[in-house]
């Protein structure tokens, strides 16, 4: 059972570093063999998240470069996050989900008929575009720490959107920003003692082991590759979300 948990967190992130969604093969796995309590599972999933992330991260940084307000972003986002996995309590998924859904919609759609966003363009900034950026960031930390399934293809959207730049760039500024969000939540989890630290520090190792593998998988296939993840991922969401509402079987 530890090899299988392991497979499937170095699958994790390898999916998080090519677009996000990791936890989407993480915790319904973790739910299933644990017996963990929901709290103690999304908990030890963040342990295993952050240290796949922060590592594509660093490696994307290195090859891709991000902007110095960047780093403001991830701040932003990170208390945005640590106050929304706070408040998670506060908020109904009967609420949210036909919101997400309909934002996923509107995403796939627009990335469909819009074939050359995130293809193609040069970086554009100004001071309307960073505080716009500075909303994005704490909107979708917010949403993070609350529900957290898709953060990062969120974050490459809006910042692919708002600097008219390539997925390559937006994906190397969501991983510094989504380290962040998970350490916001992470740090509520662990106060909290939610946190099995044993197992969580086993798959972080399987996780940063497949997100080195996701960012290999990136750098070769760049802005196109990271377009088709992204549609994929949106179709996985849905069916998630739709599934969860009961819409589906």
């Amino acid at each position: 059972m530890l090899a299988f948990l392991i497979a499937a967190s170095a699958f994790a992130g390898w999916i998080d570093a090519v677009i996000g969604g990791g936890g989407l093969v993480l915790i319904p796995i973790l739910m299933a063999t644990t017996g963990m309590p929901a709290a103690s599972v999304l908990a030890t999933n963040k342990v295993a998240a952050i240290s796949g992330t922060a590592s594509a991260a660093v490696s994307l940084v290195r090859r891709v470069g991000v902007p110095k307000f960047t780093w403001i972003y991830a701040l932003i986002a990170g208390i945005a996050a640590a106050l929304g996995a706070t408040a998670v309590s506060l908020i109904d998924d009967s609420i949210a989900n036909p919101i997400i859904i309909t934002l996923l919609i509107a995403v796939g759609i627009f990335v469909v008929v819009k074939p050359t966003f995130g293809t193609t363009g040069e970086r554009r900034v100004s001071s309307i575009r960073i505080a716009l950026g500075v909303a994005a960031a704490a909107l979708i930390g917010a949403y993070d720490g609350i529900f957290g399934p898709g953060t990062g293809m969120f974050l490459i959207m809006a910042f692919t959107a708002i600097f008219t730049q390539q997925f390559l760039q937006s994906a190397a500024m969501a991983k510094v920003v989504n380290t962040a969000t998970n350490l916001g939540a992470l740090i509520v989890f662990g106060v909290g003692g939610y946190i099995d630290w044993k197992l969580a520090l086993i798959l972080a190792v399987a996780n940063v082991i497949g997100a080195q593998i996701g960012t290999r998988t990136v750098l070769k296939g760049g802005s196109k590759l990271v377009r088709v993840a992204l549609l994929i991922l949106v179709v996985v969401l849905c069916v998630k979300l739709l599934k969860d509402q009961g819409a589906i079987g």
